[in-house]
């Protein structure tokens, strides 16, 4: 019998060219696109569903693709920092490390935004809007994870008005985030990511779509009775005015805008199209989808989130926003069928967080709710304190409904601890508008229902936690009482949508109870790569072809 020896390159080109069949053999799309609508009730897919175009998105993720329809958020604060990081890496606030928009960090000693990087530098503007990276965040992301699985050869960029919301879906590995900055009225990035923005996006912000956008100016989609018999008035009196005292209703004149002021556009629908339009020119400029290794595209659209602080679910302007949204969707979907190809990607949507209605709305119509005044109530715990222990000091402030203690000044006073929370505790009960007020690093002896002690521990990062949590009353929201605004353990705040959409994805849905931290989870075992490291989520497989 002869026996056949390799000499070692050739044993090595055996090897390589087994390694890169294995690895083609992998099932994977040419590109996964996922998308975030902030501030995206999942009722609102019910809500406007008569208004809803059949050649628009969210028909075609509604009819072709898969609902999640009891889709709940693990966790509160609710806030979009927090939701975007739970999306992406499967996990909770208690694992990620991102605990809001803003913590006051405690081994720093100081408040800290979530994407702040004093190291990095601006790319594309002048200002210090670029001084972002995704470094808070202590876990990967999915999209980390699928650059890990393909030895870096995947694409992953990361797109939306607000910068959190592009940095912490791209996650670390990221080959770029682009977010907007309303000083330059330009798309920026960070020296996180590169020494300069590439040519595309040059190409992109010249166009100056802002200003284009602004001569449309606001008006309706459809005529007026149809808004007034699904929202009531117009004009409401617990609605802001973001574009002028002089401009309370429709239609809105945005001219004046135009090349003065770029914070305008995210109040407006024109946002959703500014990104969309961006969302076309990263897949043709980096030619995402059209590689050997899968790219990874996350879209975030801000502007609902905005209309809906200033003019609240309930609103016309919100409803149109959501009219218009759904046919940027489709444009986006027909331009992923021709520059893709229909059935090559993948697609989620989901929301960061929901919304609460409007304090004026809920008073208007009988409603539990109201307004909670955060400044007052701070002031008047700091009068307590001093009257009680000498020392107004011993609050620091109130972050994302968390009260932090100053513990060097109860420690120079020979305080208890204990005894001072218990005081504040007793204090913040009695108040309007506090449903419940407890120690953080003792939620497992609070009484709470399941639930409210579940989300409340999986958001407990004792670094950037607070002291004491203040639990809202229903329907209350933090603020003046114009708008509205989110971040509770409520319904409300946190059952969001989540469509599954088009390779590999059946049609269909499921009411069973599922959760945000299920989609990182799910999207590994669809790209057949690893979880997340902090991922505490668990694989929808209702949502995959058989």
């Amino acid at each position: 019998m002869k026996r056949a020896f390799l000499t070692l390159p050739a044993l090595t080109f055996c090897l390589l060219t087994f390694a890169q069949s294995t690895a083609n053999n992998v099932n994977r799309p040419r590109l996964v696109v996922g998308i975030v609508i902030d501030q995206m009730r999942w009722d609102y897919l019910y809500k406007y569903y008569p208004f809803f175009d059949k050649s628009g998105g969210f028909l075609r993720l509604l009819n072709d693709g898969f609902s999640c329809e009891n889709t709940l958020i693990p966790y509160s604060p609710t806030v979009t920092a927090a939701g975007h990081t739970s999306i992406y890496t499967g996990s909770v606030p208690a694992v990620d490390g991102v605990v809001g928009n803003t913590w006051f960090d405690k081994v720093q000693n100081k408040l800290v935004y979530c994407a702040d990087d004093d190291t990095a530098k601006t790319i594309g503007a002048s200002d210090d809007g670029g001084k972002m990276s995704p470094k808070n965040l202590v876990v990967s992301t999915v999209t980390d994870e699928l650059r890990l699985a393909t030895n870096f050869s995947s694409k992953i960029i990361g797109i939306s008005i607000k910068d959190r919301a592009a940095i912490f879906p791209a996650g670390h590995l990221a080959n770029a985030a682009y977010w907007f900055d309303p000083q330059a009225g330009n798309f920026i990035s960070s020296s996180y990511y590169m020494n300069d923005l590439p040519g595309w996006m040059k190409d992109f912000n010249k166009r100056k779509l802002t200003d284009s956008l602004y001569n449309l100016n606001w008006t309706l989609s459809l005529p007026e009775n149809v808004y007034r018999q699904y929202c009531g008035a117009d004009d409401e009196p617990y609605e802001r005015k973001p574009f002028g005292d002089n401009q309370t209703h429709f239609p809105y004149i945005l001219t004046s805008f135009v090349k003065k002021d770029y914070t305008k556009i995210s109040v407006t629908p024109h946002g959703n199209t500014l990104l969309e339009a961006l969302a076309e020119s990263t897949v043709t400029g980096e030619n995402l989808g059209n590689s050997t290794a899968t790219d990874f595209l996350t879209v975030s659209f801000s502007a609902p989130d905005y209309i809906g602080h200033s003019f609240g679910p309930e609103s016309w302007e919100q409803m149109d926003d959501y009219i218009k949204l759904d046919k940027t969707l489709g444009k986006f979907f027909s331009f992923l069928d021709a520059q893709v190809g229909a059935g090559n990607y993948l697609v989620f949507l989901t929301a960061d967080h929901g919304v609460v209605n409007s304090p004026g709305f809920a008073q208007q119509h009988k409603l539990p709710g109201g307004a909670f005044n955060e400044t007052m109530f701070v002031n008047s715990v700091k009068q307590l304190m001093l009257v009680k222990y000498a020392s107004a000091n011993i609050v620091k402030g109130l972050v994302e409904d968390q009260i932090l203690l100053n513990n060097d000044v109860i420690d120079s006073l020979h305080l208890n601890k204990d005894e001072v929370i218990n005081t504040i505790t007793a204090f913040a009960e009695q108040r309007p508008g506090i449903a419940r007020a407890f120690a953080l690093n003792n939620i497992s002896n609070t009484t709470l229902t399941l639930v409210q002690k579940q989300m409340y521990s999986n958001s407990y990062f004792p670094e950037r936690s607070g002291d004491i949590q203040l639990i809202l009353a229903p329907g209350y929201v933090a603020g003046d009482g114009l708008g509205t605004s989110h971040g509770l353990w409520n319904p409300y705040d946190a059952h969001i949508p989540l469509l599954w959409y088009g390779w590999n994805i059946k049609a269909g849905k499921t009411n069973r109870e599922t959760y945000m931290t299920d989609i990182a989870a799910t999207v590994a075992a669809l790209l057949h790569i690893q979880m997340p490291s902090g991922c505490i989520g668990k694989v929808i497989p209702e949502v995959f072809k058989q």
